[in-house]
């Protein structure tokens, strides 16, 4: 399957649909933000720079500073596929991203979202 127009996505076109999603539940942008660091190791200023800099899915997971080691504790479907069975590397952490999403719309504890 070819994936290469969804790496090709402008992370910061996607971003304001995460956090809609996210708000239209009663949840906070803050929050979102939280699950984007966790995940991908940025810090704050390294994500809204990111968001700036209005790169492609590809080249924000690319430059990531690391993936959180407990991504493996993601389980579950997302788009019809099990995030777990996902072979390709990066489709996988974009999908992992639109899991953790989907739990924090649906009203998950922050604590369960990120696997503490």
């Amino acid at each position: 399957m070819d994936n290469s127009r969804v790496y090709k996505m402008i992370f910061a076109n996607v971003y304001p649909f995460y956090v809609q999603k996210a708000e239209k539940k009663s949840r906070t942008k803050e929050e979102v933000d939280e699950i984007i660091c966790w995940l991908t190791g940025y810090d704050q200023t390294g994500l809204e720079q990111q968001l700036a800099n209005k790169c492609d899915f590809e080249t924000f997971f690319a430059q990531a500073p690391q993936i959180n080691p407990n991504v493996s504790k993601i389980t579950g479907v997302i788009c019809g596929c099990r995030v777990e069975e996902i072979k390709e590397d990066l489709m996988q952490k974009i999908r992992y991203l639109d899991k953790l999403i989907d739990e924090l719309a649906k009203g998950k504890a922050m604590d369960k979202i990120l696997r503490k």
